[in-house]
């Protein structure tokens, strides 16, 4: 971020061009000064090579003058030559060390190169702080000083600088804005709002002011003094497309979907249609749960660019919301296609794959899974599932047990080695792993019913139907506590048993494709970056 000078620039440059220097006497200081005047022209008039010719010539004349070091900075500057500019600035302050328009346009330089520099913020802080030694009052060193501390999170420091400032430039929007990001970053809400309320009566409070504390607002969690600034700028005249974007988003942040999927409509609709804000709109239509609609504007984007797997991973993600699980497993089985190293498409493969008549399909991309991510208990409590449903038990023991013993899969991982111990007829390992599911997690639905399963193979009737009863209280369609409370009435001649007969039909008719254990598995979400 650099943040637009207080100072006055020349309009057609970027930098500033010096006109004071060392003492000469009156005859030569005429030369020089008509020598300087002509450069600056050339240089607004955007002819460089006039400019640079100009200046070895007055270089000849006055050798050694900081003055046409600092404009050879400027001229190399103009024509993004970042290490020459920077060579050139340094060299007019090693001639005058109180040259400031060199220390201005040095810092200036390194914050608008910090891209190509990843120590150009900290070089700009030093130059500043190099100033300030000599000229402590300097408007410009501070505010651009209060500006990289912020940017830094050292907020206090910036307030410090702030506070350097003469009282008119503090009254500032361009001032006000800095400080209200501080007290933000902070957390010192009523300063930032109080310091907000001022940005907004400000006469001269802009675009600017609002775009360039907006992400640190949004890191502070304080989106609403965002929406309150654009809010007051947009009474005067429509925003720009970037700053509505901008409060699309904010809106988004602070939970008013419907303002943000309007304002985030308009914003594509006026020429900016792109990937990124589809998946934008995509995300808040998501969040309303809107998701046949979020799937309209991934649709959009897949058209736009068929081979982004990001896209068709969103895509896939938002197909199970939905209970789309074929057109899941194809969007999923294109981002696989795509990026097959990416760890988290193949473990959304692997959960869809174990949904089909063969779950042995989802054991491939179970175990790419973890040959990216080789201690992730997720993916080996996925892959001892995996193996479990497609009966081959001997191999999921060891992956189910490793899950056992994560704190994050203990309460799954024992569950299934309590179902595979009923499948091999273990009744006491399995009664102890089932316990301790429902000991890791008392409300785990599939571990109650596999306990009531376990009791009625027992026939201990009564525990039956409590372990039955409190699975089918937190979640009353749960299919297999269903189907084992009728087994149970069948069992026990129960007149209770024809109603719930009833009622297992009508989970049998609504369940057909829709495996809710297995979707529980997909815990990757969409437009997050996988």
């Amino acid at each position: 971020m650099y943040r637009r000078s207080l100072v006055f620039l020349l309009s057609a440059v970027c930098f500033i061009a010096l006109v004071d220097g060392p003492r000469v006497n009156a005859a030569a200081s005429d030369g020089r000064e008509q020598s300087i005047l002509g450069i600056q022209q050339l240089i607004e008039k955007k002819d460089l090579t006039g400019a640079r010719r100009l200046l070895a010539e007055s270089i000849k004349n006055f050798p050694n003058d900081a003055g046409f070091d600092n404009l050879l900075g400027v001229i190399e500057a103009e024509e993004n030559h970042y290490a020459a500019a920077e060579k050139a600035f340094e060299v007019a302050i090693q001639r005058d060390s109180k040259l400031t328009n060199a220390y201005l346009n040095l810092g200036r330089l390194y914050q608008e190169n910090q891209g190509q520099d990843s120590d150009a913020l900290a070089k700009a802080r030093k130059v500043y702080e190099q100033l300030i030694s000599y000229d402590p009052a300097n408007r410009e060193a501070n505010y651009q000083s209060a500006s990289l501390y912020l940017q830094n999170g050292k907020y206090q420091e910036s307030l410090l600088h702030l506070s350097r400032l003469p009282a008119d430039t503090r009254r500032s929007a361009q001032a006000l804005s800095i400080e209200c990001a501080d007290y933000a970053g902070l957390a010192d809400r009523q300063r930032a709002d109080q310091i907000a309320l001022r940005m907004m009566k400000a006469t001269d409070l802009s675009e600017d002011d609002v775009s360039v504390i907006a992400p640190f607002l949004h890191g502070a969690n304080r989106d609403d003094i965002t929406i309150m600034l654009l809010e007051k700028l947009q009474e005067g005249q429509p925003l720009s497309p970037s700053l509505q974007h901008s409060l699309g988003l904010a809106y988004e942040a602070t939970g008013k979907l419907s303002e943000a999927r309007s304002t985030l409509e308009r914003y594509v609709t006026h020429g900016n249609l792109s990937v990124p804000t589809l998946i934008e709109l995509a995300r808040v239509a998501h969040e309303q749960k809107d998701y046949r609609g979020s799937l309209g504007y991934l649709a959009h984007a897949r058209d736009l660019e068929p081979n982004n797997a990001p896209v068709h991973y969103s895509f896939g993600m938002v197909c199970l919301d939905l209970e789309l699980i074929a057109e899941a497993r194809n969007s999923f089985e294109k981002a696989v296609t795509l990026q097959p190293d990416n760890a988290s498409y193949n473990y959304a493969m692997g959960s869809v794959s174990a949904l089909s008549r063969d779950p042995s399909d989802a054991i491939p991309y179970f175990e790419e899974y973890l040959k990216l991510k080789p201690n992730d208990a997720r993916g080996k409590l996925a892959l001892g599932a995996a193996l479990f449903r497609a009966k081959d038990y001997d191999a999921a023991i060891p992956w189910l047990t490793e899950a056992a013993h994560n704190s994050d899969t203990a309460a799954a991982g024992h569950y299934y080695l309590g179902s595979l111990a009923l499948q091999e007829s273990r009744l006491d390992d399995a009664v102890t792993e089932l316990q301790l599911a429902v000991r890791e997690n008392p409300n785990y639905t599939d571990a109650l019913a596999e306990l009531g399963h376990y009791y009625l193979l027992r026939k201990n009737y009564s525990e039956s139907e409590t372990q039955l009863r409190r699975a089918l209280e937190i979640e009353p369609d749960h299919f297999s506590a269903n189907f084992y409370l009728l087994t149970l009435y069948t069992r026990t001649s129960d007149p209770r048993r024809e109603a719930q007969a009833k009622r297992y039909d009508e989970l049998q008719k609504l369940r057909e494709q829709k495996t809710v254990e297995v979707l529980r598995m997909v815990e990757v979400r969409p437009f997050e970056n996988p």
